[in-house]
């Protein structure tokens, strides 16, 4: 399994921006695929996930009600559509693809993308 993410950028607070995740292969209902997100010098984060068959999503808290996580499975896309972005939303953000189902920590996926910069600013 191979994963690319895109669509990162610079956007104004209060902006939107989409992130794209092309996953190769072919994904199973089971599996799930996660976004991931990076700040410097800090962890690496969870932000959003979907089971790959049913849907099934879960989000941090702190983007609740702002980030939707979606999947095109003809396409064999994932989507992070970020809404009323925020400055601490800037980081480098990654796909990822877990074979095991959901799950929110980094260990619990397989194959990572290479990530992508999304920068906000005030």
């Amino acid at each position: 399994v191979q994963l690319q993410a895109s669509g990162g950028g610079l956007v104004q607070a209060g902006g939107s921006l989409r992130l794209s995740c092309a996953v190769s292969g072919r994904p199973y209902s089971s599996h799930a695929v996660g976004w991931f997100r990076q700040a410097p010098g800090k962890e690496r984060d969870f932000v959003a996930a979907i089971r790959w068959g049913y849907g099934t999503t879960y989000y941090a808290d702190s983007v609740k009600g702002r980030f939707t996580i979606s999947r095109d499975r003809a396409e064999n896309t994932v989507y992070l559509q970020m809404n009323s972005v925020k400055p601490e939303d800037t980081a480098v953000y990654y796909c990822a693809f877990a074979k095991g189902g959901l799950s929110t920590i980094p260990t619990g996926y397989n194959y990572w993308g290479q990530g992508t910069q999304v920068t906000v600013s005030s």
